[in-house]
C-alpha cells in the first residue's frame, strides 16, 4: 500500500538533487514559500552551495543523493538529461518508502525509464516541467506535469507544493510533452543557435552592423545571446535524446538549405511558389480578424544597436522563412501549442507571424532573396551553421555539441548582461500580450 503524504510545510520535506541554475531557482522559491529543502549537487560543490544558502534555514545542503532521498517525501531530480539515467540508478534505491519523484528534463523519455528502472515500486511519479528558464518570471508561464504512475492524492501534494509558482499547470503524459516540447522548442533553438554560429564565423557582433536593425533583427540578436548566455546542456539534451526533436532540426536544415539554393539559382517561381505554400499551410486558418502577435514599433524598444530603426536594410529572413517552411514539411501548426508554449516560442511565432501576415512584408523578403546580394554571405554562413548543428545532433554527439556552443558563448559574452535585462523586458512585454491568447 501506497503511503499517504501530508502537503504541509511543517511535515513535509522536499528533495532537490542538482543543484544548477533551475535547481537553485527551484529551492530560493520553494522555502520562501515555507517548504524545508533537502539539496545536493556534486561533491566538488558541496562547500560552495553550503555557503550560498548559509543564511536560508530552510534549506540543508546535504553531501549525496543518498541522504536527500532518504530523509525528502517529495524528490525532484533537476539534472542534465544526458545523466539522467545514471544518476537515478546511483541515488533512486536510496528512496525514502512511498515518496514521490519527479524530474525537470527536457526530455521525459529517458527520465521516465530510468525512473521505472530504478526506483522501487512503492515509489510515485510525478514528473515536471517548467517551460521556462530560471531569471523569468514564473506567474502564468506553463509548468507540465506527469502524473506517471501515481495516485490522485500524489498529484495533489506535487500541485501544492508548485503552488507557490504561480505558473499555469498543463497536465501531460511523457509522450505527449516530448512531442510538444519538440514542436515549440527544437527547430526553434537551431534557428538562433545557427544565427550565432553565423554571426561569429563572420566576426560580427550584429548590433554594430547597420544592417542588423529593426524590430526583427532586434528579436534574432537578443534571443540567439539570451540562449548563448545559458548552459549548454539545457539545449543539448532536448535536441540528441528527443527523437521528435531530432527529425524537427533535420527538417529545418533541410528547409534552410533547399531554400538558399532556391535564391542563389534565382529560381523566382519556385521560390515564391514554395514560400507562398507554407505560408497558407501555416497561417491560412487564421480568421479574418486575426491581431498579429507582435507589431515592428512594439519590437524597436528593445534594440541593443545605437542606429536608427529608419535606416533599417531590407533582409532575406532565410531563417524565418524556413522555419514555417519547416512547420509546414512536417505539419506543425505552431498556434497548437500556445497554452505549453514557451517565451522564446511565443516570440519565435510573433514575428515569423508578423513576417508572413504584414501586407507586402513577405514579398519585400523574396526579392532581397532573388535580387539583393547584401545578406547573401550572412545566409551563406546561417546555411552551414544549420547543417552543422544538424549534423552534431544526428551523430549524437554531446561533447561536440559542447565545444561548439561554448565557442560561440565565450565570442558573444561580454553583451550577454544587456541581452539578458533586454530580453526579460522583451518576454515580459509579448507574455502579456499573448496571455489571454494562450487561455483561450
Amino acid at each position: 500500500m501506497t503511503a499517504t503524504i501530508t502537503p504541509d510545510p511543517k511535515i513535509l520535506q522536499v528533495g532537490i538533487i542538482g543543484m544548477g541554475d533551475m535547481g537553485r531557482m527551484y529551492a530560493r522559491r520553494l522555502s520562501a514559500a515555507g517548504w524545508t529543502i533537502n539539496a545536493c549537487d556534486r561533491p566538488e560543490n558541496f562547500e560552495k552551495l553550503k555557503n550560498d544558502f548559509a543564511s536560508n534555514s530552510l534549506v540543508n545542503i546535504l553531501e549525496n543523493g543518498h541522504l536527500v532521498s532518504r530523509l525528502s517525501d517529495y524528490i525532484i531530480y533537476s539534472v542534465e538529461a544526458e545523466n539522467i539515467e545514471m544518476i537515478v540508478a546511483m541515488y533512486g534505491p536510496s528512496t525514502k518508502v512511498g515518496a514521490i519523484v519527479g524530474g525537470q528534463t527536457s526530455c521525459k523519455a529517458p527520465e521516465i525509464a530510468a525512473f521505472e528502472k530504478h526506483l522501487p515500486p512503492d515509489v510515485q511519479i510525478v514528473s515536471c516541467h517548467s517551460l521556462h528558464g530560471p531569471n523569468v518570471d514564473t506567474r502564468g508561464q506553463p509548468l507540465v506535469l506527469i502524473q506517471h504512475r501515481a495516485s490522485d492524492e500524489a498529484l495533489d501534494v506535487v500541485r501544492t507544493v508548485l503552488s507557490c509558482f504561480n505558473s499555469q499547470f498543463v497536465y501531460l503524459t511523457a509522450s505527449e510533452h516530448d512531442k510538444i516540447t519538440a514542436d515549440t522548442q527544437a527547430a526553434t533553438h537551431a534557428a538562433f543557435l545557427s544565427m550565432g554560429v553565423a554571426w561569429h564565423a563572420n566576426n560580427q557582433f550584429p548590433w554594430e552592423v547597420p544592417r542588423y536593425v529593426g524590430g526583427i533583427e532586434n528579436v534574432k540578436i537578443n534571443i540567439s545571446l539570451r540562449i548563448y548566455s545559458n548552459k549548454w546542456h539545457v539545449y543539448a539534451g532536448l535536441a540528441i535524446m528527443n527523437p521528435a526533436a531530432q527529425a524537427q532540426i533535420l527538417q529545418y536544415a533541410q528547409s534552410v538549405t533547399e531554400l538558399f539554393t532556391l535564391m542563389i539559382e534565382h529560381k523566382t517561381k519556385e521560390l515564391r511558389d514554395r514560400v507562398y505554400a507554407a505560408k497558407n499551410a501555416v497561417f491560412g486558418g487564421l480568421p479574418a480578424n486575426h491581431e498579429l502577435l507582435l507589431s515592428d514599433d512594439l519590437l524597436d524598444n528593445f534594440s541593443l544597436s545605437n542606429v536608427p530603426p529608419q535606416d533599417r536594410t531590407p533582409n532575406s529572413h532565410l531563417s524565418l522563412l524556413a522555419m514555417v517552411d519547416c512547420w509546414w514539411k512536417l505539419g506543425i501548426v505552431p498556434y497548437d501549442h500556445m497554452i505549453c508554449s514557451t517565451p522564446l516560442f511565443r516570440i519565435w511565432l510573433g514575428v515569423t507571424e508578423y513576417l508572413f501576415q504584414s501586407p507586402g512584408l513577405l514579398d519585400e523578403c523574396i526579392n532581397v532573396a532573388l535580387e539583393n546580394d547584401t545578406f547573401r554571405a550572412d545566409d551563406l554562413e546561417f546555411t552551414v551553421a544549420a547543417r552543422s548543428w544538424s549534423d552534431i545532433i544526428l551523430f549524437g554527439n554531446f561533447n561536440l555539441y559542447r565545444t561548439r556552443f561554448e565557442t560561440t558563448q565565450n565570442y558573444f559574452s561580454p553583451r550577454f548582461p544587456d541581452a539578458t535585462k533586454m530580453g526579460n523586458e522583451m518576454i515580459k512585454t509579448i507574455f502579456e500580450k499573448t496571455k489571454q491568447r494562450r487561455l483561450h
